[in-house]
């Protein structure tokens, strides 16, 4: 998962697009398909639907109790319950028994923050813990086939209740329980900080001495002080966390000398070497293995 305070410049500086919306019923058996390179919203007005997720692309939040994991199989919703895609997979939906939902269609300015997010997140009981935004998922979309509504304004309100209903469904992923050894914990506030200030910013040129400055304690004390607490060099925790987010970034589509820009590489070539020597494997071959699983 993604630092909180990456989270949060993602939800503060979203940038969303909505599309038509609209309501549409779903007979037994029948499937609700979005496209790879569409992004929505779906709400469930009624019924149930199943969707099954690569391990690597999905995330499932109880929104009540804040818990989440990561996805593994099949997740089943029931009315109330909420999808987010930002269509990076196609993503196809469908429904045992029949269901009712509400679509919003989507465009989401791609940033490395949003990027970072998860490409989709099952949201269940999104009702019960976000009633004011689950209400206006319920109301958007056209009711029936031609129907129109045509008052000024409507595009403005729908986008803020897209927005609205959107970052409420995101917020509810970002405030869950973090992986429980990362990023490192300790109550030692310098360290912390330090650790903190490389995770919001990991294409940052970070020197030892930088670090040190940060902790507020000598070069010597605080490459000591670091390895004791964490069990790493500071340059190594650098490096994880450079790696942890070009997965992230690589996963979401994003290229590889994108991803070696955003990082702070000197050049691609350091940026593979680096990737190759943590990871495994090449980077290219790494996000080449990410698009080719299907939702």
């Amino acid at each position: 998962m993604t630092s909180p305070h990456a989270l949060e410049r993602a939800l503060s500086s979203i940038d969303v697009t909505p599309g038509r919306a609209w309501r549409q019923l779903l007979a037994a058996g029948e499937r609700l398909p979005l496209a790879r390179g569409v992004a929505a919203l779906v709400y469930l007005r009624g019924g149930e639907l199943t969707g099954r997720a690569s391990q690597r692309s999905a995330c499932t939040v109880d929104a009540p109790s804040g818990a989440a994991t990561t996805l593994d199989g099949e997740r089943t919703l029931l009315a109330g319950d909420a999808v987010v895609s930002l269509g990076c997979h196609g993503l196809t939906l469908t429904s045992q028994s029949g269901a009712e939902v509400t679509v919003v269609p989507l465009e989401v300015a791609p940033t490395s923050d949003t990027r970072a997010l998860p490409p989709v997140v099952f949201v269940s009981e999104f009702s019960r813990a976000e009633p004011a935004a689950a209400g206006l998922a319920a109301h958007l979309g056209i009711p029936a086939a031609g129907a129109t509504s045509g008052r000024d304004g409507d595009e403005t309100i729908c986008k803020l209740m897209v927005t609205t209903v959107l970052l409420s469904a995101l917020r509810a992923w970002a405030a869950t329980a973090q992986e429980q050894t990362w990023p490192p914990r300790t109550d030692d506030p310098f360290l912390t900080r330090v650790v903190s200030a490389v995770v919001d910013d990991p294409g940052r040129e970070w020197t030892i001495d930088h670090l040190a400055a940060l902790g507020a304690m000598s070069r010597s004390v605080f490459a000591a002080r670091f390895r004791q607490v964490f069990g790493t060099s500071p340059a190594s925790y650098v490096t994880e966390v450079r790696m942890r987010r070009a997965k992230e970034l690589l996963d979401a589509g994003t290229g590889v000398s994108e991803t070696s820009r955003a990082l702070g590489y000197a050049s691609d070539e350091g940026f593979r070497r680096a990737f190759r020597r943590h990871v495994g494997v090449a980077p290219s071959a790494w996000r080449a293995g990410r698009r080719g699983v299907t939702v």
